[in-house]
């Protein structure tokens, strides 16, 4: 019988959901109910819980901090939260610790239910594969994948770790290969599409191998690990793991996943050479000819990786960006995204290219024009690295599509930037001549721009249309006027370009809140 724990800080809610698991799984669970997180915390640290449901908001330890908790224990129980649909910043912040799914208040039977169906098979996974291996991991570790991990990612994260040391962590998984051949195998999900945890992608791995090879990859001798990229790491001996490799990623068509596989080995303490033979295959499958989604690195053709990058060719369409000349930019682009010159020269190549290409042309329209299309930075962030993409003719389409939005845009903001140059002059122009009978369709021609378009950009420019702008240039320099002259309203009215001393008043009073003479009194009082 398997232990779940029900957290809640109301009572109510606690026994509900207790009754309502007993009814449908009777026999199933022995459940336990806590206030708060830290007795929950207590109850799952004494042990043999398997299954945690909690609230998100209680007093004291809330369940975001008792997620965080959990994540520290050696064996962590499966985790579900309880939320409300207005906790969506909580949501975000369990799926950053390791929640495997969400029930929403009022919970639905029916979502429970099939919540706790999905946590029993993912525990009967866990414990078959535990059966498979015995004695593999320390009998107080109660999670193998975690621990198998940790162990892989000390190993890849420390360059200088000795023969010895590598044998002796790889025997403390159970892996020794006692002079046998071995390989090693990289697979590797599509970006949205990568497990967060190894069972996930064990769960999704055990789906695609056929029935015929289920005994191999459930084998004592067959070890699953993953890597801090989220790609799952296969040892096995012989042949095994390319066997499993291509049987889940058959060739031909468009790969889901990809997967590389290191050259033959005997020694563990060759474990690190392994894995980088497996990463280079792996990663020759994202320029390989379609179709090729798992490469062995002793079919590689030897790349030359080191190819002249076409700087040149890139600095100009930096350079012809918003020109009008998107024809040559495109021709250039394809140049440089060549996929044959790619094949040849290896992926180091095409990551040089492709950081070259956001140095000089993506990041520098940014740093020139600043942000602004969402499309635009969703595709920016994309193109970012290739390891957001499947296959390189998607990172070509990809770059391709955003140096098209680029030269659109760059046009777009050079264009404003030379009407702005303009309508500057349309404004000093004003502000010498505003005594005149001015008019838009007058200063529109003196500035060569069509009468709409330059109405429209005024007002980007200006905040204001061109009558209310150029009242308040007649009426700064009335103001002026009225301080520093002792001539009449009417003959202010008339130097500034009003046609009356009416419309002048009238003007004024809608601007200052007073008339003129009022303005006038009120500024000889002040000094």
């Amino acid at each position: 019988m398997r232990k779940l724990l029900i957290v809640d800080d109301e009572k109510n809610i606690r026994l509900g959901v207790s009754s309502m698991i007993r009814r449908e799984f009777a026999g199933t669970y022995e459940i336990e109910l806590a206030s708060d997180g830290e007795e929950a915390l207590r109850i799952v640290r004494d042990g043999g819980v398997h299954i945690v449901i909690t609230d998100i908001r209680m007093p004291g330890m809330d369940g975001i901090a008792l997620l965080r908790e959990l994540q520290t224990l050696p064996v962590k129980p499966l985790v579900f939260i309880l939320s409300g649909h207005d906790d969506f910043a909580y949501a975000k912040e369990a799926i950053r610790n390791g929640v495997k799914g969400y029930l929403l208040k009022p919970i639905v039977r029916e979502e429970l239910y099939e919540a706790l169906r999905q946590a029993e098979k993912e525990l009967d996974r866990q414990q078959a594969r535990q059966e498979a291996q015995p004695g593999k991991f320390p009998a107080d570790s109660g999670e193998l994948e975690s621990f198998h991990s940790s162990q892989l990612n000390y190993i890849l994260m420390h360059p200088d770790m000795d023969a010895a040391e590598i044998r002796q962590r790889l025997a403390t998984v159970g892996f020794t290969d006692n002079g046998s051949v071995w390989r090693l195998g990289l697979l590797r999900f599509p970006p949205d599409l990568r497990p967060r945890e190894l069972d996930e992608g064990l769960a999704r791995l055990e789906r695609l191998v056929p029935p015929d090879l289920q005994p191999l990859l459930n084998s004592a001798s067959t070890f699953v690990f993953m890597d801090k990229d989220r790609s799952l790491v296969l040892l096995a001996p012989g042949d095994g793991v390319p066997r499993l490799l291509r049987a889940a990623v058959p060739a031909g068509g468009r790969p889901l996943l990809r997967g590389g596989v290191s050259r033959e080995k005997s020694d563990a303490a060759l474990f690190k050479e392994a894995y980088r033979e497996a990463l280079r295959a792996l990663r020759s499958t994202f320029i390989a000819s379609a179709g090729c989604s798992v490469q062995l690195v002793e079919e590689l053709e030897e790349k030359r990786d080191r190819g002249e990058i076409p700087r040149e060719h890139i600095r100009q369409i930096s350079n012809k960006l918003g020109t009008g000349r998107l024809g040559e930019i495109k021709a250039l682009l394809a140049h440089v995204l060549d996929a044959r010159t790619a094949r040849e020269e290896g992926v180091a190549y095409v990551e040089a290219v492709s950081s070259l290409l956001n140095k000089d042309v993506f990041d520098q329209v940014f740093h020139t024009y600043g942000e602004q299309s969402v499309e635009i930075l969703r595709i920016y962030k994309k193109a970012g690295t290739i390891d957001n993409f499947e296959h390189y003719h998607e990172y070509a389409d990809c770059a391709e599509r955003l140096v098209e939005l680029l030269d659109e845009y760059v046009g777009r903001m050079k264009q404003v930037h030379v009407d702005h140059i303009e309508i500057k002059r349309a404004v000093k122009y004003m502000e010498e001549n505003y005594a005149r009978d001015l008019n838009m369709a007058m200063v529109s021609n003196y500035v060569s721009l069509n009468y709409t378009y330059f109405s429209k950009i005024f007002k980007e420019y200006t905040g204001d249309n061109f009558v209310g702008y150029l009242k308040k240039i007649r009426i700064s320099r009335a103001k002026e006027l009225l301080e520093s002259s002792h001539n009449k309203v009417y003959e202010i009215a008339e130097q500034v370009g009003f046609e009356n001393t009416k419309l002048f008043t009238r003007v004024f009073k809608e601007k200052e809140g007073i008339t003129p003479q009022e303005y006038r009194a009120k500024r000889y009082m002040e000094g």
